[in-house]
Parts: structure tokens; C-alpha cells; sequence
């Protein structure tokens, strides 16, 4: 084990994380500090490759290139607690090794800056950034204010995906939803709206991140129609919560896809609705009701619940009929795709992870300074998201599905024609 360079250690812990195999008290937190020392060891490796003049297990050293000698542990202070990781030793030199990472460096290089703009996404401040850079006797390589500017690339970055053209994503399902941030010094927070869609290879894509949006109607339809004029596609299905503003401006924006209702939030709005001791009874009933397995056999079980509730829990009833065709839409689709598109649980867990690196600068307001670092930290999060698998089977019913949605809708716009009235003979007319 010993022989297993440190980053090869730290990604094996990383992987164990991310598959589930790996038991900590709070995995998010422990994924922002593998993922932020993989960072770090990977960098001081490559340092010492360069220095060596070899890969990790390659043998041939030329003289006075020296050979490695271990690791001598670092650590850095986060939002997450103090991260420790590997620092790589090189002895038997005919000069000392000095990492550039380590001691002062006397420009900025390349590899340094985009180290730093990685660790700022990853959830450490600048203050926290320049105290990695610094060297033996505490004397800084990257003052806060060179911090600043390097990460200045995100927001780049940014404008880069905002504006990037859409055309060549084949959207099947789109998903939207909203988080509050504080965008502005001494206002409220305000909404700012994220989409990400499954594409018809089944692989996922964030597609857009937008500020200033109240989840009412205008402000949805502007936020569609962006990515519209953008080339966008017709999706199959939109998922998203129950706001007015955005079901309005999906209805209008995407008149040939079907909406879904999301089963996460009906289920919360339902259980504030249903006394705690009849909640597990009706809990399991609705849960069968909108897993059913097929629409029809959906809304048999939905009227059977009104009729046994109607009288006792009427809010209930009403919460449950409620918009209860988007709730029932994925029942549509195939059945492997049901559990992924019934809810927006994917980018909530996104938005869980972006608030816990945002977190760690609780004073950085604006909207320059804010989407900056959501981007960054969304961007980074949906990296390691696993695609659905589409098979052939699949892709036919998809077909067939998108082939009855353009019936339904080029019959909705088809122009009604009237029969012009039949002139009467001039028999009749006398």
C-alpha cells in the first residue's frame, strides 16, 4: 500500500464515496475534502514527476535526479474542517528539491492559477487559498486579491455556458427548479432558476443557471425562451414543482411536451394536509396511486382514495386531485426512466451541495460574485452524475411518444374551417 502513490489513495476513498462504499457520518462533507486533496496531491505529484524526470514506478533515474522518499503530511483549514493531505519527498539529489507549490514561486503559472480557481469551486475561500500557497517561514505565494483575479476565469466561464449554443442537445426530459441566494447586500434572497435535461443517449447535462427570477410567469417564460432562441429542442417531458409561474410559462414555452408534477414536493404538500396518525395509511395509498402502473390503473386508485377520505380529510382530497394528470405523466414513459423523472430530487441534491460550498464565503454578495461560485459549484457537482440507460426497447417507445405528442399538438393549431352555408336555389328562395 505503501508503494500506491497518496492521490491514488485519495481517489480510491473518493470512489468508495461517490459508489456508496464508503461509511461516514457526513458524506457530502467528506466528498468536498477528498475532492479538494485529490486536487492537492495530484498537483505536488506532478511537481515531483518533473523533478524526477519519471512516472511513479518507472526505473532508470539519472544522476543526481534523486528518488522518492516518502510523504510528510500538510493541511489546510475549510469550511469543512482542516484537510490534510500528502506531500511527495524527493531525496539524494545533488540540489534540494523545492516545491514550487510550496516555496515561492515567482510567477503565476498556469498550472497554479487553475489549482487555485479548482480549490475556490471546491468550497475553500480565498483566505483559505492563500494559506496553501504559502511557504515555510509564512510568506504569501497568492495574496487574496490575486485569488480574486484568477478566479475572475469563472465568471468567464460562465458567461461561456449561458450563451453556448443548445441545438446539439436532444433534450427527452428537461427538469427545472429554483434556489434562493442572496444576490444583493441588504435585500432578500431571490430566486435564481436552474435546468439540466436528460439527453437521448441518456447521459445528463446542465444546461442553464440563470439570476433575478422570481418563479413567476414572466420571468419563467424569459428564462424558457432564452434557452429557446439558444436552438433548445422540445423535450418530452418537463419536470418541475408546483409554482403557478413556472407551469404557466412551461405550458407556453413547451406546448409539445408533457409536464410532470414533482412527487417529492406533492408528497410534503399532502403530509402537511393529513393528521400524523392517518398519514402512513394515506402515505402508502397515494404512493401507490402515483407508482401505479399505468395511468388508468392510476386513476382508479386515485378515486378510491377520494371516496374513503372525502368526507374526513377534504383539504387532503383537493391537494391530491390537484393537477393530478402532470403527477401521473411519467407512467407514460418507460418503466426503468420512472423513478429518475418523477421528482427533481437530482438538482436538489445539486442545490444541497452548492449551498455547502457557498457557505464557506458567507460575504460574497452580488450577482457577479454569487453566480460566479454557484456555477462553479453546480458545474463541479453534476460532474460525476451517472446517465439513464436507454436501450432499444426504449428509444422506440420515446419514438412512439414524441410521434403522439406532434399529432396532439399540430391538431390543438390546426386552423378550424368553417363550411361556408349552402345558397339556397332560387326556387327556395321564392
Amino acid at each position: 500500500m505503501d508503494r500506491i502513490p497518496a492521490s491514488e489513495r485519495t481517489r480510491e476513498k473518493l470512489k468508495a464515496l461517490m459508489e456508496g462504499r464508503s461509511e461516514v457520518a457526513d458524506g457530502r462533507s467528506e466528498l468536498v475534502r477528498l475532492a479538494a486533496r485529490l486536487i492537492i496531491e495530484e498537483a505536488l505529484e506532478g511537481e515531483a514527476r518533473d523533478a524526477l524526470g519519471r512516472h511513479y514506478y518507472a526505473r532508470g533515474a539519472a544522476p543526481g535526479a534523486g528518488y522518492r522518499n516518502g510523504y510528510r503530511t500538510g493541511r489546510v483549514k475549510s469550511a469543512e474542517g482542516a484537510i490534510e493531505y500528502s506531500t511527495p519527498q524527493i531525496a539524494d539529489r545533488s540540489e534540494p528539491f523545492r516545491s514550487r507549490l510550496r516555496e515561492v514561486v515567482r510567477g503565476r503559472t498556469e498550472e497554479l492559477e487553475t489549482l487555485a480557481v479548482e480549490m475556490y469551486a471546491r468550497g475553500l475561500s480565498t483566505r483559505d487559498i492563500e494559506a496553501v500557497f504559502a511557504d515555510g517561514d509564512g510568506r504569501s505565494l497568492l495574496s487574496r486579491t490575486a485569488v480574486s483575479e484568477i478566479t475572475e476565469r469563472l465568471w468567464a466561464e460562465y458567461e461561456s455556458f449561458v450563451s453556448r449554443d443548445l441545438s446539439e442537445f436532444e433534450i427527452t426530459y428537461l427538469f427545472v427548479d429554483g434556489i434562493a441566494e442572496r444576490l444583493h447586500l441588504g435585500q432578500p434572497r431571490e430566486a435564481v432558476l436552474a435546468a439540466w435535461g436528460i439527453l437521448a443517449d441518456g447521459k445528463k447535462a446542465l444546461l442553464h443557471l440563470a439570476p433575478d427570477t422570481k418563479e413567476d410567469t414572466a420571468s419563467c417564460r424569459e428564462f424558457f425562451q432564452d434557452m429557446r432562441r439558444r436552438g433548445l429542442p422540445d423535450p418530452l417531458l418537463v419536470v418541475s414543482d408546483g409554482a403557478p409561474g413556472v407551469i404557466r410559462a412551461i405550458e407556453e414555452c413547451f406546448p409539445r411536451a408533457l409536464r410532470q408534477r414533482c412527487l417529492a414536493h406533492k408528497m410534503r404538500n399532502l403530509q402537511s394536509r393529513v393528521p400524523d396518525t392517518v398519514w402512513p395509511e394515506f402515505h402508502a395509498r397515494a404512493r401507490a396511486c402515483y407508482q401505479a402502473a399505468s395511468p388508468a390503473l392510476a386513476r382508479l386508485l386515485r378515486d378510491d382514495i377520494v371516496a374513503t377520505y372525502q368526507g374526513d380529510l377534504p383539504s387532503a382530497v383537493a391537494c391530491l386531485d390537484d393537477d393530478f394528470d402532470a403527477c401521473i405523466a411519467h407512467l407514460r414513459f418507460p418503466l426503468a426512466h420512472r423513478r429518475a423523472i418523477r421528482t427533481t430530487n437530482l438538482l436538489e441534491r445539486l442545490f444541497g451541495e452548492e449551498r455547502r460550498r457557498t457557505k464557506v464565503i458567507p460575504h460574497a454578495f452580488g450577482e457577479r460574485a454569487v453566480l460566479k461560485l454557484m456555477y462553479a459549484a453546480l458545474i463541479r457537482a453534476a460532474e460525476p452524475w451517472r446517465g439513464l440507460r436507454m436501450t432499444e426497447f426504449d428509444q422506440r417507445q420515446l419514438t412512439a411518444i414524441r410521434d403522439e405528442l406532434d399529432r396532439a399538438h399540430a391538431a390543438r393549431t390546426a386552423p378550424v374551417v368553417t363550411a361556408s352555408p349552402t345558397r339556397l336555389s332560387s326556387k327556395n328562395r321564392t
